[in-house]
């Protein structure tokens, strides 16, 4: 037999690799495409399953209802295995009811997964849900980040969800037929910076360092269409130095965010100090394609009235409380009860 020689040898190692590497990346696909498959006919399948019993349970009373359920769970069980428990049936029912049109779970269902349905099934609230899906559609959220987003309530924390229901229903539509980005969608008036893991006494340098480092959790925390470019971005007007905290782009609005980190409690002259920034970096920074860049304030707390009386809505300006440490749940509610009752009273004003 012929002997093979070095150079052979190495020759041969090299288009064997690369033979490897073209049908890994075949399989790879070959998957993947099966694993969309797969998802999508369970989440199909799921739907006409829900829809069935949905309409069998639609004109009989609770009891008579689950007892129907609770019959034939064991018969689903024993044709085709462990996966259409009573608990399962209800969950794929609930399914139905909240992602009623075919068309929908249609174009859906290759975008996201069974598990994902079932996060968002648990979404009582129909806006919620509909802000929840669009989301996780355009950003790819994993199950676990959006069982976060969802448990950290970042949807009540928007500003879009204090507007009247027509006007969010509208933004909505935007994002989910144009992927058209409002302020309103972005911005949250309540940032969980629990991750931190900062101390009793801290500066507000120090929370900045930390954001630095802790940079992915807090991007996650305040939108995945966030690009971060710049820490203590320098400005030199008349001569003298000013520094901006941090500056981010964020491709959705297609717009520069500058982004101000503040201890206390918000001051007017925080708005001013905001003004001039996003001035400069009209000026300076802005590219040719983008719209005007806009401000976040991120304040300890808030002053309602300072707000209202400086016009802080009608300029591009954003001001937020950031927490620390996760409220309890208890809190949250009584703080979104509270939004939603004063936001009420203004509309009716």
């Amino acid at each position: 037999m012929k002997q093979l020689t070095a150079t052979s040898k190495k020759l041969i190692q090299q288009q064997s690799k690369k033979l490897f590497l073209q049908i890994a990346a075949l399989i790879t696909t070959s998957k993947e495409n099966v694993s969309r498959s797969i998802n999508h006919e369970l989440t199909m399948l799921n739907w006409q399953i829900g829809k069935h019993i949905d309409e069998t349970l639609a004109n009989t009373d609770e009891i008579y209802g689950l007892a129907i359920v609770a019959t034939l769970s064991p018969l689903l069980i024993n044709q085709f295995g462990k996966g259409y428990t009573t608990s399962s049936l209800h969950r794929i029912r609930r399914f139905y009811k909240a992602f009623s049109k075919i068309k929908i779970v249609a174009t859906l269902s290759p975008l996201l997964s069974w598990s994902h349905f079932i996060e968002l099934t648990n979404v009582k609230n129909d806006t919620a849900r509909s802000y929840y899906t669009e989301l996780c559609k355009i950003e790819h959220w994993n199950v676990r980040e959006l069982r976060d987003r969802i448990n950290s309530m970042l949807y009540e924390r928007t500003a879009l969800s204090k507007k009247p229901a027509q006007l969010i229903k509208q933004e909505l539509q935007q994002l989910q037929q144009q992927k058209k980005f409002t302020e309103d969608i972005v911005f949250r008036d309540n940032y969980l910076l629990d991750f931190l893991d900062l101390k009793d006494v801290y500066s507000e340098k120090d929370l900045e360092t930390a954001i630095i480092i802790e940079l992915q959790k807090f991007i996650i925390e305040i939108g995945n269409d966030f690009a971060f470019l710049s820490r203590q971005k320098r400005m030199i007007i008349d001569g003298e130095d000013f520094t901006l905290d941090l500056l981010f782009y964020h491709r959705g609005l297609n717009r520069l965010v500058a982004i101000e980190l503040k201890l206390g409690k918000f001051k007017h002259g925080y708005k001013s100090q905001m003004e001039l920034y996003l001035r400069w970096l009209e000026k300076y920074e802005m590219r040719q394609h983008e719209e005007l860049p806009i401000g976040l304030i991120l304040c300890a707390d808030n002053k309602k009235e300072i707000m209202e009386l400086l016009m802080i809505d009608e300029k591009r300006i954003r001001i937020a409380n950031y927490a620390t440490e996760m409220p309890e749940a208890k809190i949250i509610k009584q703080k979104l009860q509270k939004a939603i009752s004063n936001a009420k009273a203004r509309i009716g004003k």
